[in-house]
């Protein structure tokens, strides 16, 4: 199994180094393995958690929803063949709650940018209706 040092695991999910402390210590992330020296070290699996952490936090998710979202760890790592999926569901019914009050924000959101996006054409329409103008009347 390979191991990261927090610098490379920084690297490799997009998360400073700084912001991967700060969200240990807010409880957001699981403390991470430590090596014999004490310093952290980070798995693949580590890895991809980190980087869907920020993939929600770049949708603009808050911090206290995210924790909500992970706080009862991977569901898929819970689940085995022996596992009733009834014993999750509080989970999963928590999980669509958020994703789905997320979900209704980020439509908003889009919808305001599509406005915004439609006046800048608007704009650049009407700049470039004055150059051709000018230009023709030259």
């Amino acid at each position: 199994m390979v191991l990261y040092s927090i610098r490379e695991a920084a690297e490799k999910s997009g998360i400073s180094s700084y912001t991967l402390r700060y969200y240990e210590k807010m409880g957001l992330l699981p403390p991470p393995k430590r090596k014999n020296s004490g310093f952290r070290s980070y798995t693949d699996k580590d890895i991809r958690f980190l980087t869907f952490l920020k993939s929600l936090k770049e949708t603009g998710m808050s911090l206290d929803d995210i924790n909500e979202f992970v706080k009862d760890g991977c569901i898929f790592d819970k689940i085995d063949s022996n596992s009733e999926l009834t014993q999750f569901t509080p989970t999963i019914n928590k999980r669509i709650e958020i994703l789905n009050k997320h979900l209704e924000k980020m439509e908003i959101k889009k919808r305001e940018l599509e406005a915004v996006m439609a006046t800048t054409r608007l704009k650049l329409d009407t700049y470039y209706s004055m150059l051709i103008e000018e230009a023709k009347n030259k």
